[in-house]
């Protein structure tokens, strides 16, 4: 398959999004339980003390529904009840750390329930979170609480080790249920200092999520807390079928806004989030097994890999409704695979950090035009421009730009995207087909420049991934004193696989144009990608 857009100059290049009815949000409040009206009036006094946040939803789904299980992780469960009483007593004892306007609190934790816990007590306190991705080295990590003003950080205990290597000398706590460690205060320290104090309202306060950091530090994205276009949030709900009482597997880190998304649909939801601690296709599918998951969380690399472990013929998913996969494009053959084996459950979302949730591409899409990214989502702009920032026709390719209310307001550290006409670049590229899906072809910065020939390397790594025997696979340009850069192909064979690079130069050459044909080809173990399965292509060349 290629990526390769059919040109179409009679469509308009910004299509419009779906229109939603009255009856459709009527229907969509009834799917996820707001219209009972024992939880319509516990969401209105949650929303009078703390805005829309997990605290308010927390507390909403606590009142009408104590005994339903909030929280499944490795080593035990909360229910809703328990989790807002747990919060609430972390809540007051998070005032005793007396914190400043410009301070956060850090939270260095894998997926389990503190983390939670520590999300819903901190917006019940009113204090600002910083998300932190447990990848990080000491030196990465030291640098990241300087520049985001962390001055308080919960920690697992097996991170301990990370941050007392930094410089960070504010206050550590420790999670993951454990006692007092190194002389670290814990979370239990905290829960039992003011345990009966009622709360104040607060205002809500937008957590700093911070960027993939594919090519260097991660920036931290800031938001207004009331940024959040309440039509565009109920789109979404209403293209996908979440409802009230679901069990949501979540293997994707929550630090990252894929899995916080998740966990926040979860709780606003009163649904149950079985968290997997770090993604292992074998863990992953025992619990979608063990707990018949009516929801699973994903990104494209975690879905590959779940395709290729011999314990997906044996896991039960009949369950299975919605598997909603984002944080990077989803080769076509992966996405079919994965509805012919599985089932019509696939949704894919495609959107950014700084712009928020785009397009949206159903079962139905995808088995109409795999590959795609789908369609706006109502509420949402999506606009192709060319290098000179005027509009192209669909059909097409260009640079993506997005409008919304969900766009973030500027990086913690200074800056911010391009701003076009009120939208902003999601720094890919892509194109409109005649029936208004998005296709994202690449990221700009991407781009190879191979004899005065542009190439995207993920149209080259969609068609590699479709060969029998490749794994995962790369691609990138690498200096050439002819071309100024020729393709390179890293490639993850499978186990016992036999893969000939002439072989598979031809493949690629009966499907894709000859500039496009990788000339090296190297076979590794592994890629280098972050936490969150993105590529880490500027490590690429620096492999052999």
């Amino acid at each position: 398959p290629t990526t390769s857009p059919p040109t179409d100059h009679m469509r308009p290049s910004v299509p419009e999004a779906g229109r939603v009815t009255v009856g459709d949000r009527l229907r969509t409040a009834r799917r996820l339980g707001w219209i009972d009206p024992g939880r319509v009036a516990a969401t209105a006094t949650a929303l009078a003390r703390w805005g829309p946040t997990l605290a308010s939803a927390c507390a909403a789904a606590a009142t009408r529904y104590p005994d339903r299980v909030a929280v499944v992780d490795h080593r035990a469960s909360l229910t809703y009840a328990e989790l807002d009483r747990r919060s609430t007593e972390l809540a007051n004892g998070f005032a005793s750390l007396d914190l400043g306007d410009q301070e956060h609190i850090g939270v260095l934790c894998a997926n389990n329930a503190d983390f939670v816990e520590v999300s819903v007590a901190a917006a019940k306190a009113g204090l600002p979170v910083v998300y932190l991705n447990t990848g990080f080295g000491a030196p990465q990590l030291g640098e990241v609480l300087a520049r985001e003003g962390v001055t308080a950080l919960v920690a697992d205990v097996d991170l301990l080790e990370v941050v007392d290597a930094t410089a960070f000398r504010g206050t550590v706590l420790a999670a993951d249920g454990a006692p007092p460690h190194r002389g670290h205060r814990s979370l239990a320290d905290l829960r039992l200092l003011h345990p009966s104090r009622r709360l104040r309202p607060t205002l809500p306060v937008a957590p700093v999520l911070l960027t993939s950091g594919t090519t260097g530090v991660p920036k931290g994205a800031r938001r207004s807390a009331r940024a959040v276009d309440p039509s565009a949030a109920l789109a979404l709900l209403e293209m996908i079928p979440y409802e009230s009482g679901d069990i949501a597997v979540i293997p994707t880190p929550l630090f990252h806004a894929w899995g916080l998304t998740q966990l926040s649909i979860a709780i606003g939801t009163a649904s149950t989030s079985v968290l997997v601690r770090r993604f292992d296709p074998a863990a992953t599918l025992s619990a979608v097994h063990e707990h018949r998951a009516t929801v699973l969380a994903l990104v494209p690399v975690m879905i590959r890999r779940l395709l290729a472990s011999e314990h997906l013929a044996a896991t039960d998913t009949a369950a299975l409704r919605i598997v909603a996969s984002s944080g990077s494009a989803l080769a076509a053959g992966a996405a079919l695979e994965w509805m012919n084996r599985v089932g019509d459950t696939l949704y894919t979302l495609s959107g950014s950090t700084e712009v928020g949730q785009a397009t949206i591409a159903t079962p139905a899409d995808l088995r109409a035009a795999p590959g795609t990214a789908g369609r706006v989502v109502p509420g949402i702009s999506v606009e192709i421009v060319d290098s000179n920032g005027d509009a192209v026709a669909a059909g097409e390719q260009g640079r993506i730009m997005v409008g919304g209310r969900g766009q973030f307001s500027g990086y913690t550290g200074g800056g911010t995207k391009e701003m076009l006409r009120g939208r902003m670049a999601t720094g890919d590229v892509g194109y409109f087909d005649r029936d208004q899906r998005l296709f994202v072809t690449g990221r700009a910065d991407d781009m190879i420049v191979s004899g005065a020939e542009n190439v995207y390397p993920q149209e080259v790594e969609d068609l590699l991934l479709t060969i029998d025997g490749v794994d995962d696979c790369a691609v990138a340009g690498v200096p050439d004193e002819e071309f100024g850069q020729r393709l390179k192909a890293w490639i993850v064979a499978a186990p016992n696989a036999r893969l000939d690079p002439e072989e598979i130069r031809s493949l690629v050459a009966r499907d894709l144009a000859r500039h496009k044909v990788p000339r090296d080809i190297a076979f590794v173990d592994t890629l280098p990608r972050t936490n969150t399965g993105k590529l880490r292509r500027g490590a690429l060349t620096d492999r052999s």
